[in-house]
């Protein structure tokens, strides 16, 4: 069954300004590491998440699920178990080039803002889908899409007005317990958002070229 595609089309200009527009705004967007404990309306985490569920996907499936964090409880709970893994990481595990290039971050194995940001948002990622029944059914280009999925996560957060910081300790299977998902998924990411300190600093980096990163033919 079809149905017709509800496509706004613009004009050049407008195509243009909108370009130019989404990309002003986006360039402005930098993973921080302080944030904030001030609220933050949940329906802008909800509608960031229904925008995220907008994304492409293997066949359709939508292999993952959003599991947000707003207690305090199980945002200590979360910050417990990643920072047993960063240790492990930073003192152990990590070759030391890799240390080397996260100098630059000035990031160790301390993770508060997992318990002073607001929202913390898990992005799983679903092996396969499970039916009604429990009847098992497969999943397709699974990484991809929940990959296009958080990517569009991140966006509709900055484009609301908040900030984010993309964390990955892994392994990351603590957080299928605290959270009680099921053994079919897979932590994914998990997502820090709400507003940043007041006179927060980043890293002084730079982007790679143009030239760098696309070729035209």
């Amino acid at each position: 069954m079809q149905k017709p595609l509800n496509f706004e089309e613009l004009t050049p200009d407008e195509m243009l300004n909108a370009s130019r527009d989404f990309r002003k705004k986006i360039s402005r967007r930098r993973s921080v590491r302080h944030f904030s404990d001030r609220a933050v309306d949940r329906e802008i985490i909800e509608n960031a998440i229904k925008s995220a569920g907008s994304a492409p996907s293997g066949a359709n499936k939508q292999p993952w699920h959003f599991a947000v964090a707003e207690n305090p409880d199980i945002k200590k709970n979360i910050r417990k178990a990643a920072e047993a893994e960063e240790r492990d990481f930073y003192h152990g595990r990590a070759p030391q080039s890799w240390l080397d290039d996260l100098k630059v971050f000035e990031t160790d194995e301390n993770k508060p803002f997992l318990e002073t940001a607001p929202y913390l948002v898990a992005v799983f990622l679903q092996r396969n889908s499970i039916d009604a029944d429990g009847g098992k059914h497969k999943n397709y280009y699974m990484p991809e899409s929940v990959g296009i999925a958080t990517g569009m996560l991140i966006t509709a957060l900055h484009l609301s007005g908040l900030a984010t910081l993309t964390h990955t300790p892994s392994p990351m299977k603590f957080l299928n317990e605290i959270f009680d998902r099921p053994s079919n998924e897979k932590p994914f990411m998990l997502i820090v958002t709400g507003y940043p300190t007041k006179n927060v600093t980043v890293p002084d980096i730079e982007r790679k070229p143009f030239q760098e990163i696309s070729t035209f033919f």
